[in-house]
């Protein structure tokens, strides 16, 4: 028999507490639909009290998407409610989640409350949630290193309040798959009312076991399971959706499960979230690393050859993976380049279409061979990209290894162009110094990185940087054929980002 399993995705909220993953608001949307296109049931879309620009994120997410759930986190506390409420409120179908911690160790050292008085607070607030909004979730955290028969009787006493769905989550990643199992069907036995109710898991990956842990949760009765792309969250991550999803489907005689997921925009997903971050995927990672679907061994070779299925459990096309056609090129028109962007899956509007199709035919002139890959990177580059406030007008680099390498960088500011020149050792660490010259701010360089989006002498490059401003910290992301413009143009977005 089989059971229908929900996903709840937390890369907006949980996702992005993870180092370096932040991400603006127009990022922030451009995933949220993409979620929405691989048919998630639920986007959290973040925890509103955090900042005024979470709260404003959350409530354009709120307002755009139709199809999926789109849920808001806030502690069991009034004023976190009220402000998750009117950020999520224009939502086609809302939820506000709220938590309270229920471990002996939280409860004292955190919360400094009496656990009668963390069930009060839970009771009210879930109340006073559910006058609000028609769906309330309730999470106790910290709940795997919890007393069972107190989660039993705080979850009888939240669901009589008004909660639709009980999340019991393993918050700090310690439980294992048989302890959890056992664990979650102890709580179903001591409480009245929980099997009436929808149970939820949100399971960290401190020691590895998110996706373990998930799995026997769901065979404990929980049909709504918290995960995030890539596995993305804080410290070790989360449960990752795209093997909780696949697992599914590849051993469906073990699980039986079935959930809404379309598996062909997996990969597009995780591709697209790397991008919008700067936070690359391990090569080795299940499902969407670089190597999954790679055969280097002869006899791996050799068997697939004769047939894939020797070594491969599921087919690449299976989560969206395609080879690479060069199906258009500099002499393609742009009804050709419309027609193969939407067979790539992009929904752009007919100005995005022909801001795209001017930076393809630049790539093209560049470029002999025009990729999947390299399309990939012109939209998604162009999706996220904020408004420019400095603009690159020219730069010119003069280098060698008798020399010491000499950066002019001009940028353009409110019309007014200011150069800024630099000496250093190598061509980036000049050009960056030349553009700090420019700034009328101080950034601090954290990270840097460039890597080729195809193969060949050619590829086009994609560099990344993260600056530090003040307490935050802001990526930036830039393509070109020269690995210096890309990383000139990674920083400036940066830096577009703070302005």
């Amino acid at each position: 028999m089989t059971k229908r399993i929900k996903f709840f995705d937390t890369t907006l909220r949980d996702g992005e507490q993870s180092p370096g993953c932040s991400m603006n608001t127009k990022e922030k949307l451009l995933l949220a639909k993409q979620l929405e296109k691989m048919r998630v049931d639920v986007i959290e879309a973040g925890f509103a009290v955090a900042s005024n620009s979470d709260f404003e994120s959350i409530k354009i997410i709120a307002n755009e998407i139709k199809d999926s759930t789109v849920a808001v986190f806030a502690r069991a506390v009034k004023g976190d409610i009220d402000k998750a409420w009117e950020a999520v409120k224009g939502a086609a179908k809302p939820r506000l989640h709220t938590f309270i911690a229920t471990s002996d160790i939280h409860m004292e050292y955190i919360l400094k409350m009496a656990p009668e008085e963390v069930i009060r607070r839970a009771e009210e607030m879930v109340r006073y949630a559910s006058s609000l909004c028609p769906e309330v979730e309730f999470s106790a955290e910290d709940a795997t290193r919890s007393n069972p028969d107190f989660l039993a009787e705080i979850f009888d006493r939240v669901i009589e309040a008004g909660a639709k769905i009980i999340n019991i989550p393993d918050t700090v990643g310690y439980i294992t798959p048989d302890e959890y199992y056992n664990f979650i069907m102890d709580i179903r036995k001591k409480s009245k009312h929980l099997d009436k109710v929808e149970i939820a898991v949100h399971c960290h990956n401190d020691i590895g076991l998110a996706v373990a842990n998930t799995l026997a949760a769901a065979k404990a009765g929980a049909t709504q399971l918290e995960c995030t792309v890539n596995g993305i969250g804080e410290r070790a991550g989360n449960a990752a959706l795209e093997e909780l999803v696949m697992i599914m489907n590849v051993r469906q005689d073990q699980y039986g499960f079935i959930s809404n997921i379309n598996t062909k925009e997996i990969m597009k997903t995780s591709n697209l979230l790397a991008s919008i971050t700067g936070v690359g995927v391990q090569p080795n990672k299940a499902i969407v690393g670089a190597n999954a679907f790679v055969h280097e061994s002869g006899i791996h070779q050799h068997g697939v050859l004769n047939n894939p299925e020797t070594y491969e459990i599921m087919k690449p096309e299976s989560i969206g993976i395609t080879t690479d056609n060069i199906v258009v090129g500099k002499h393609s028109g742009r009804h050709a380049f419309k027609d193969k962007i939407k067979s790539m899956g992009y929904e752009l509007t007919q100005g995005e279409i022909d801001i795209a199709f001017e930076e393809f035919k630049k790539l093209a002139d560049k470029k002999k061979e025009i990729y999947d890959k390299d399309i990939d990177a012109i939209i998604t580059n162009r999706e996220s990209k904020v408004e420019d406030k400095y603009k690159l007008v020219r730069f010119v680099i003069n280098s060698g290894n008798t020399i010491t390498t000499t950066a002019s960088v001009v940028l353009n500011k409110d019309g007014i162009d200011i150069e800024g020149i630099s000496f250093a050792e190598g061509p980036v660490d000049a050009a960056f110094s030349a553009i700090d010259k420019c700034l009328d701010i101080h950034v601090e360089l954290e990270d840097y990185s460039i890597q080729s989006v195809t193969e060949g002498t050619d590829a086009l490059g994609y560099s990344v940087v993260k600056l530090k401003y003040g307490n935050h910290r802001y990526t930036g992301r830039g393509t070109s054929i020269n690995v210096v413009e890309a990383s000139i143009k990674a920083y400036i977005n940066a830096v577009n980002s703070i302005a």
